[in-house]
């Protein structure tokens, strides 16, 4: 077990205005280099514009523009450079104009992308590293999807093209500017970017030292299928809501009083929801309990929303749903809100989202904006998924190429996450476990943390602010693996929009760890409850 905590802290929250877009905040710390020098640029950053890249190989690419970046209070000046990847692959690139540490970093993306979120690399640019960012292959809003339809191209960029080719153009440029290729290459994303990162490591072993894979829809078509499910559970044949904010509410309180305890200490959150055995019947009205209860509608909708997706048999055709302890998470991604009001009247988020993937992404042919979602059909049509599987698929256990490349993996969730069910990664972690050899032939590069109380991205309860790169560089360049995570107290920050970041609190209060699965964190019974010295880990059954 590591003794010591990271050095810095990093930090990665969405809200329900902004749910499904992975907004990553890096505050990095790196170790001191003695060798070889910091980076110096070869030549003044407007140069670029010059440089001849249509020739790169698997990656054609045209810089559009290259401009110099004064110095802004803390982030240092740096080469911004604009340019796109044939056909459709725009970028931003940041190349810091002095001390460049020699490594390279590309960030991902959220929801349907269609826009370069280069503010997600300003902490990693003020660390000295090169950073990057692209749009996946298409211009458009986080939550639409038309800019798929019926443009086949577009959906491979999104796919799994887009994430390879923008690591392919950002080496490049880098080693244009610094005469000299980085020496090491990291990638980091949430939800959209948590696949995308999924997506390197099954498909392109060979781009990056390391990964940093968050809230990862595994089978993002079943995921979709999954939120659809969840959508139709929670609206009535008559199209109302079943459930509301003070139901999901007295829900999550029951849940939580049955199961805080599992890990000794009563906080708030349920440490191990797969042990937990809440029946939300409990809630049943009756004479007894006239009020805070539940209908029997209502509690069928919360069980099938438990459960997940099956046929009109009954068979189960996903991994299941989101866990006990998440359901104030639910009041994010299945009812209406302010944001997703303003969109599409009287939906919510999780209503738009699968509504574009069906219509314009999900199917060959695609069905266009005609398709509803009652149009679905749970005994037949998942099968359909399989036509375009090859462009989306995210879940081949086999990483025995990206280990032989000398990869690492950190792979990361919330446990109180409803899109991102930590039942599909599990289930994908369990399968590469059986793939790969085993659990210590696993471990030995690929690692799952789940953090309770988490939503998706970061939303939720807990201290579960972590330094994912930190871990990450330690274990590739120093062979120290990531034995335990510090989590610090959640800093919720709010963005309004991607450019717009609300300050966050500076101290954090509480630490927890996070061990690696199957493990999971259990306070010893004596010591303070806020220290993570006071816990320890507990194979997970």
């Amino acid at each position: 077990m590591r003794s010591s905590e990271p050095r810095a802290l990093a930090a990665l929250h969405s809200p329900s205005v902004l749910v499904m877009v992975m907004l990553t905040l890096f505050i990095i710390s790196s170790p001191a280099r003695s060798q070889p020098p910091k980076g110096v640029p070869t030549g003044p950053c407007p140069a670029l514009v010059a440089a001849d890249l249509s020739a790169l190989l698997d990656a054609p690419t045209e810089v559009r523009s290259a401009e110099l970046v004064e110095r802004v209070r803390d982030v240092p000046a740096h080469c911004r450079v604009r340019g796109y990847v044939m056909p459709n692959v725009g970028f931003t690139i940041l190349l810091p104009a002095s001390g460049w540490n020699h490594k390279f970093l590309e960030v991902g993306c959220g929801g349907y992308c269609g826009d370069v979120y280069i503010e997600q690399c300003m902490d990693a640019v003020r660390t000295g590293y090169t950073c990057i960012a692209s749009d996946m292959g298409h211009s458009s809003t986080y939550y639409d999807g038309k800019w798929a339809y019926n443009n086949l191209q577009a959906k491979v960029d999104f796919g799994y093209r887009a994430t390879h080719v923008t690591a392919l153009a950002g080496k490049a440029i880098t080693e244009r500017f610094y005469a000299q290729p980085p020496e090491k290459a990291y990638y980091m994303g949430c939800s959209t970017g948590g696949r995308q990162g999924m997506v390197e490591a099954q498909r392109f072993p060979w781009d990056f030292d390391g990964i940093i894979a968050g809230s990862v829809n595994i089978g993002m078509e079943d995921e979709l299928m999954e939120l659809l499910w969840d959508s139709l559970q929670i609206r009535g044949s008559d199209g109302q809501y079943i459930l509301n904010k003070k139901d999901l509410q007295l829900i999550h309180d029951a849940a939580v009083t049955k199961c805080d305890m599992d890990d000794n200490v009563k906080d708030g959150i349920i440490g191990n929801p797969r042990a937990c055995q809440f029946d939300p019947a409990e809630l049943l009205c009756t004479g007894e309990r006239p009020t805070a209860c539940l209908s029997a509608r209502q509690i069928d909708a919360v069980r099938n929303i438990y459960a997940g997706p099956m046929t009109s048999k009954g068979v189960r055709i996903s991994t299941g749903g989101p866990m006990p302890g998440s359901e104030l998470s639910w009041i994010d991604w299945l009812l209406p809100s302010e944001t997703s009001q303003a969109i599409s009247p009287n939906d919510s988020m999780t209503e738009i989202f699968t509504r574009e993937w069906f219509r314009y992404l999900a199917f060959v042919p695609d069905p266009g904006p005609a398709w509803k979602p009652t149009d679905f059909d749970f005994d037949r049509e998942y099968k359909r998924f399989m036509n375009l599987e090859s462009l989306y698929s995210d879940s081949n256990p086999d990483l025995r190429k990206f280990k032989q490349a000398g990869g690492k993996l950190i792979v990361w969730g919330g446990w109180n996450d409803p899109d991102a069910t930590p039942r599909g990664i599990i289930d994908y972690y369990e399968t590469a476990e059986k793939t790969m050899g085993g659990r210590q032939a696993t471990q030995d590069f690929f690692r799952l943390f789940l953090v309770p109380g988490m939503s998706h991205c970061g939303m939720g309860e807990g201290p579960f602010a972590i330094d994912y790169l930190h871990y990450l560089e330690e274990w590739v360049e120093k062979g120290e693996s990531p034995d335990v995570l510090i989590g610090r107290e959640s800093i919720r920050h709010l963005f309004a929009q991607k450019s717009e970041i609300k300050p966050a609190p500076s101290a954090a209060k509480h630490t927890r760890p996070v061990y690696p699965f199957p493990a999971w964190t259990r306070y010893k019974g004596a010591g303070n409850p806020n220290d993570a010295a006071s816990y320890e880990p507990v194979e997970l059954h």
